[in-house]
């Protein structure tokens, strides 16, 4: 035992060997030679390594531009002298085609070819198909171009025709700053019907958005955005600046138990020829669980400006955005308030990829101009029941409710996720 101490000791106490470089490996290549990675990775064999050459070879690498991305990692030749390291180089050159016709490469047989870097857009492409309470169905595509500016980053188009005409791009970006971990942009044109006007509303936009993950369930951001509207034959514009916070620790939104939404956001408007207006939004949403998997969800809502804002940027009442069993878009004005409560009942396994399920709820909404009190309006009632469908990628919703004083309507509302 004492023996066993000392030998150790000794072992410890004896002076270590420089590390250098043994070996370099290189995997992933396929149209950069491994002599020219290591050239530009700043690698011989032979040479000393310490704690810093290695993020330096990565550095010099993604320097390069030539890679898509770049790990470069640190294993031991020798078990027995860890001196000796080997250098693993792991690089992803993109998208390479061969070229048959253009035979520089010898293969067995005979066969020679050319690989050569993809010139074509790897472009991808989603469907989109839509269907919004009082504006009707939506179909399109979006096209989206992985890794524009690197990695986390992504580039899309979409079009649609239907409820919802747009074309437009749009980018977005993870980063890891200190202020923004997230950057979105993106310009569109887009036009609706608003369906109390019945009227088209044309939009050119364009805006740009960060956002920063504070926690996993809270996210604030901040954005700014120009417009320029056509709506009822006059033209407007205006600069729209913004922040808002967002907590959400729902796992599935659908079917949330004993947790909590809620979103709080403040924008500033500033138009070309009436007054600026300060528009405020406060949502929030609780999630009880019951008895089995049932769920009680509790909804309170808030939209609202300091002055009256145009006609086109005005809440709309009804629908299954605040009021069901009334259409939407039945009023508008200049602040909206609504409250529901909703009991949903899943029929399905917990398990199951898709979780379909009954409600029951009862709606309280009221909307009115500026200059008015809360206190002095009238809340229209609307209940009912409906069914629901909830998946990976789809979302399903159909109610039948009953307007206190008013009629009875089906609401639909369905969305493809990808």
């Amino acid at each position: 035992m004492l023996a066993s101490f000392v030998l150790a000791a000794a072992l410890a106490a004896a002076p270590q060997s420089p590390e250098h470089l043994a070996a370099i490996q290189v995997q992933g290549n396929i149209l950069t030679p491994e002599a020219d990675i290591a050239r530009l990775a700043g690698l011989e064999l032979g040479m000393a390594i310490d704690a810093h050459t290695l993020e330096q070879a990565r550095e010099r690498l993604r320097a390069a531009h030539k890679f898509e991305s770049v790990e470069v990692l640190k294993r031991f030749a020798s078990i027995a002298d860890p001196s000796q390291i080997v250098c693993v180089i792991v690089v992803d050159e993109g998208a390479v085609k061969i070229d048959w016709d253009k035979g520089t490469v010898e293969k067995p047989g005979g066969i020679s070819a050319a690989v050569e870097k993809a010139r074509w857009l790897r472009m991808m492409f989603l469907p989109v198909i839509t269907f919004e309470d009082g504006y009707g169905f939506t179909y399109g595509v979006r096209a989206a171009i992985p890794k524009p500016l690197g990695a986390d980053s992504h580039m899309s188009f979409p079009a649609t025709w239907g409820g919802e005409k747009r074309a437009g791009v749009e980018f977005e970006k993870e980063l890891k700053t200190a202020v923004v971990t997230r950057l979105k942009s993106g310009a569109d044109i887009v036009r609706r019907e608003n369906p109390f006007f019945e009227n088209d509303d044309d939009r050119r936009r364009v805006w740009v958005r960060g956002e920063r993950d504070l926690t996993r369930a809270l996210r604030v951001g901040a954005s700014a955005g120009y417009q320029h509207v056509s709506f009822e034959g006059a033209d407007d514009h205006f600069v729209q600046s913004g922040v808002d916070a967002v907590f959400d620790n729902r796992i599935d939104p659908m079917l949330a138990r004993n947790a909590v939404y809620g979103r709080a956001a403040w924008e500033h408007l500033a138009f070309g020829t009436a007054a600026d207006a300060n528009r405020t939004e406060l949502e929030g949403r609780g999630y009880v669980g019951l008895f089995g998997h049932s769920v009680l969800v509790l909804r309170a809502l808030r939209e609202d400006s300091d002055v009256p804002l145009p006609p086109y940027l005005s809440p709309l009442l009804g629908g299954i955005a605040n009021l069901r069993g009334f259409k939407a878009g039945t009023e508008f004005g200049d602040t909206l308030v609504g409250s529901s409560a909703e009991l949903r009942l899943p029929l399905s396994s917990p398990l199951r990829i898709g979780r379909f399920g009954v409600s029951a709820f009862m709606d309280l909404a009221t909307l009115y101009d500026k200059g008015q009190q809360v206190t002095d309006q009238h809340f229209e009632r609307g209940y009912g029941g409906g069914v629901w469908l909830s998946a990976t990628f789809l979302r399903l919703q159909l109610y039948v409710a009953h307007g206190v004083g008013g009629s009875t309507r089906v609401h639909f509302g369905t969305a493809v996720l990808f």
